[in-house]
């Protein structure tokens, strides 16, 4: 199989993520592999992070986002800091600039071997988001699962990290919520024009809050990246929270988030190794290395 390339299966915070080494290569990952890879367990993931030769002077990959449904998508907080955790390894560089469709990003990897990652500046504008039709105040939305007059969740706020958000405010405990069941009717509702990720968020402190997700394109999910940063601004903008939060997600881990000053969200966690291989970005054949083989 010589159209094969190199890939890292890695996670953070348990969303589930394929570093996939496309430098040097004219192809891309095809819709058809994406869904392949996803259909074996041994390689099931949230999101493939393929690294591509710089598109722009000046950054140092051009980094395309492909759900597990096959879909695009235009941001990946935990997937980026699996990227520089595998070419920090792979370099010793600890600073990287990086190219996605949603922007540039800045990411750094400390001593400590945590990594932060510049999300960017959140936009709030029903246009930007985007929706369906304008609401001026989109801290809270008409929107609502369940009878009119005793809904389940209601009113989210929503905002976009690059892909568009919708945080609901609970009082409960997250867990106490069928989000399988509701994530893709809420996904998919007509409101969200490129469809949304979903999120149940319970404010525990002013610096605290927990938070489930069901991700556009690949459903529940461990931890998103770009959903904790919606839901940490969405707290302080809403007065829930300050502007630094630590968010605790299903996976039990934590990510700090720092809503600074000149507006950008700084994402702060781990990453973590798993195994390597080799796929086909065709038809999604992969095989794992032998030397990871136990």
């Amino acid at each position: 199989m010589a159209n094969m390339a190199p890939f890292a299966k890695m996670n953070g915070l348990g969303n589930e993520i394929i570093v996939a080494d496309m430098r040097g290569r004219a192809d891309r990952v095809t819709p058809a592999a994406a869904v392949a890879l996803n259909a074996d367990a041994a390689t099931k993931f949230d999101q493939i992070m393929a690294i591509h030769d710089p598109r722009t002077p000046g950054t140092a990959n051009y980094i395309e986002i492909i759900n597990s449904d096959g879909s695009h998508a235009q941001a990946c907080g935990n997937g980026t800091r699996c990227v520089v955790q595998a070419l920090a390894a792979e370099t010793g560089q600890k600073v990287f600039t990086f190219e996605t469709v949603a922007g540039i990003l800045n990411a750094e990897e400390h001593e400590d071997g945590l990594i932060s990652v510049d999300m960017g500046i959140p936009r709030f504008g029903w246009q930007d988001i985007p929706l369906a039709e304008e609401f001026r105040d989109t801290r809270a939305i008409e929107l609502q699962i369940g009878p009119i007059d005793a809904p389940v969740l209601h009113s989210p706020s929503v905002a976009s990290m690059g892909n568009p958000h919708a945080i609901f405010w609970v009082d409960n405990d997250v867990w106490s919520y069928d989000l399988d069941r509701f994530g893709p009717l809420l996904e998919n509702h007509p409101i969200f024009p490129e469809r949304a990720n979903i999120s149940i968020a319970q404010v525990t402190s002013r610096e605290t809050l927990n938070l489930r997700t069901w991700e556009r394109g690949a459903g529940l999910t461990l931890a998103c990246g770009s959903g904790t940063c919606a839901a940490a601004v969405s707290a302080a903008r809403t007065g829930r929270t300050g502007r630094t939060v630590a968010v605790t997600v299903p996976s039990g881990g934590t990510l700090k988030i720092d809503w600074r000053d000149d507006d950008h969200v700084v994402m702060t966690g781990p990453a973590e190794w798993e195994f390597s291989g080799s796929f086909d970005p065709a038809t999604g054949a992969s095989r794992r290395d032998q030397q990871d083989v136990a």
